[in-house]
């Protein structure tokens, strides 16, 4: 694929950039084939690049929404069908453009300089932020691909995970005060990794079982971060330092089992394994929502049965009017999510106007969402 040079004053939104953007410890900020969006741009202009490589010919044109075109050829009487079944979602965590920014710079400052005096202040605040967003609508769901705080792994991994800790802890129950904490913990339960070298940290391929042993060390590197501050509850500390373990003993830094594994650091796990599997790193593919779910719902003997159940209650995968692919050839629209079943919405097909409840329908046992 060709490329060229564009300045930084010309770049536009749907642009593909052609290289990788690098901070100074060549963390990846920017990944290579990244498609260029406002939030993005004005990151690239606040870092004072002058430029960057853009593809160009097909890659970079803008390529009409297969999706649109289906969404236009929906009869009247379909759609009619679609507006007296569609039942909105459940409210979703919402983050605006103001406050993506303010936890964006807040949580780069947290991971770069974890001795600084504002600490504490700025990890606070950035929970507060997300506890507004939370309680603004009474937010008791997520579509983590709403989110989007940053496009450097570790900080937009933290926001996600801190996110899904929190929407899960809401929907068990728990105290305002316990969701705040059960944010923070969130927020920094990969700070371990900013005392963890470079080159294995970021490192493009597998790592080599004494890498691995190294990288296992980030939760107990966590932990003594947040004791020597001495302004963190020891539960919030302590979910950080098991953020790994295993309720069958088989995780690290200590393979404790589940009657010693705190419920922050039960929460914790699944939000960490979920949002880990999704999410694009150097040396894999992010999974599809599908797959991930597929995966998480294998792990009941690794993870809390309980806090996985109540995840998918509250995790989004087909937001409603999202237009997906079935199995048996048709594309249909999402009109309503169940809570027990997040792979298996209610649809309509596009064109024949079927209506499949895939999570309670017998009919529909053999029917998936491609």
């Amino acid at each position: 694929m060709e490329r060229r040079f564009v300045r930084i004053s010309q770049l536009k939104e749907g642009m593909r950039i052609d290289q990788a953007v690098t901070d100074r410890l060549d963390r990846v900020l920017v990944h290579r084939g990244a498609i260029l969006d406002p939030f993005v741009i004005e990151g690239l202009i606040k870092l004072g690049i002058p430029g960057v490589y853009i593809g160009s010919g097909e890659d970079e044109k803008k390529k009409e929404d297969p999706m649109a075109a289906i969404e236009a050829s929906i009869s009247p009487l379909v759609k009619n069908k679609i507006m007296h079944a569609r039942e909105e979602d459940p409210a979703k965590v919402k983050l605006s453009d103001t406050v993506r920014k303010r936890i964006s710079t807040g949580i780069q400052y947290l991971y770069n300089n974890s001795s600084s005096e504002k600490f504490t202040h700025t990890t606070n605040n950035i929970t507060n932020s997300l506890m507004d967003a939370l309680n603004e609508n009474d937010a008791l769901a997520v579509d983590i691909s709403q989110l989007r705080t940053s496009d450097e792994y570790t900080f937009r991994h933290s926001v996600d995970v801190a996110t899904i800790a929190m929407v899960i802890a809401k929907n068990m129950g728990l105290s305002m005060n316990e969701i705040h904490d059960i944010g923070i913990a969130g927020l920094l339960h990969d700070m371990g990794k900013s005392k963890i070298p470079t080159e294995i940290l970021n490192k493009p391929a597998k790592l080599t079982d004494q890498e691995f042993e190294v990288m296992k060390q980030h939760p107990v590197l966590g932990y003594r971060i947040l004791q020597e501050k001495k302004d963190f509850k020891d539960i919030i500390s302590i979910a950080v330092l098991q953020h790994h373990e295993k309720i069958n003993g088989k995780g690290y830094p200590m393979g404790v089992t589940e009657d010693k594994i705190t419920k922050y650091a039960r929460i914790l796990s699944v939000a960490d394994v979920y949002d880990a599997l999704v999410t694009n790193r150097p040396y894999k593919k992010p999974l599809s929502q599908r797959n991930a779910v597929d995966i998480l719902m294998s792990m009941t003997g690794e993870l809390d049965i309980k806090v996985m159940q109540i995840f998918l209650s509250c995790v989004i995968l087909y937001p409603v009017d999202t237009i997906v692919h079935l199995s048996n050839g048709e594309y249909a629209k999402v009109v309503k999510n169940n809570s027990s079943s997040a792979l298996r919405p209610t649809v309509i097909g596009t064109e024949t106007g079927n209506l499949y409840d895939l999570a309670n329908d017998v009919n529909c046992a053999n029917l998936v969402i491609e």
